[in-house]
């Protein structure tokens, strides 16, 4: 993972960096790379990868809605934060499909709160997921899988690259898939909420109406707030 903030204030980079530093320790975990710069051309000229970004809107030269969008278009699964103290350029920055809006001056706990969500997005699109058939196994990115299916005795693993008969049962599924996008709507469905395309009390369509997933009445209420909460994280 590769962390970037883009931000001409030296005081606000300063507090950034004792943040998210902070946010390692405490769960545990070395602090990845951690690279900063002060406008907007020295981070477009930048050559490594873009995994998170803090992004100061007012900077001299290029402002951060120019920059943000133009990251946007050679990588749309970059993470961006818009940290700002001024809220009207809040529309233009959801535009381009921000992660969060941080006000200045940063609240400690607040920011502790986005990160985590950040890093669960992260982990979701980033993580290896060991599909074993009879015949092999193979290595899926979990944003990949679309629905697991059980019938009968039968699991199915349905993706975006194609079917897969798994050698695997629902609760071995049920306890390997990250638990902040994949959800149990019912005994014999587990689905990918980025691949859902709608949904009421009994059913759930998935992949533009291509596969659909039973939904149990009782759930209702559960998978809805589950799925707003996922939305939500990835704003």
């Amino acid at each position: 993972m590769r962390i970037l903030i883009c931000d001409d204030d030296a005081l606000i980079v300063e507090q950034l960096q004792e943040y998210i530093n902070n946010f390692f320790e405490n769960i545990g975990v070395k602090c990845p790379e951690l690279i900063c710069f002060s406008d907007g051309e020295s981070l477009l000229a930048d050559k490594g990868e873009k995994d998170i970004l803090f992004l100061d809107v007012e900077m001299p030269g290029m402002n951060g809605i120019y920059v943000g969008n133009e990251l946007k278009k050679k990588n749309d699964k970059i993470i961006i934060f818009i940290v700002t103290s001024y809220s009207e350029y809040l529309d233009d920055a959801m535009r381009f499909h921000v992660f969060r809006y941080l006000s200045k001056p940063l609240a400690k706990q607040r920011f502790f709160r986005n990160m985590k969500d950040a890093i669960d997005l992260y982990n979701t699109m980033t993580i290896k997921i060991p599909i074993e058939t009879k015949q092999g196994v193979h290595t899926l990115p979990a944003s990949s899988i679309i629905t697991v299916e059980a019938h009968g005795r039968k699991v199915t693993i349905h993706t975006t690259l194609c079917d897969f008969e798994s050698v695997h049962n629902m609760p071995y599924w049920l306890k390997l898939l990250p638990k902040n996008c994949f959800f149990q709507t019912h005994r014999s469905f587990i689905i990918n909420f980025e691949h859902v395309t709608d949904f009421d009390h009994a059913l759930v369509n998935m992949a533009d109406n291509q596969l659909h997933a039973y939904l149990t009445k009782r759930k209702y209420s559960a998978f809805k707030e589950a799925y707003l909460l996922y939305l939500e994280s990835t704003r």
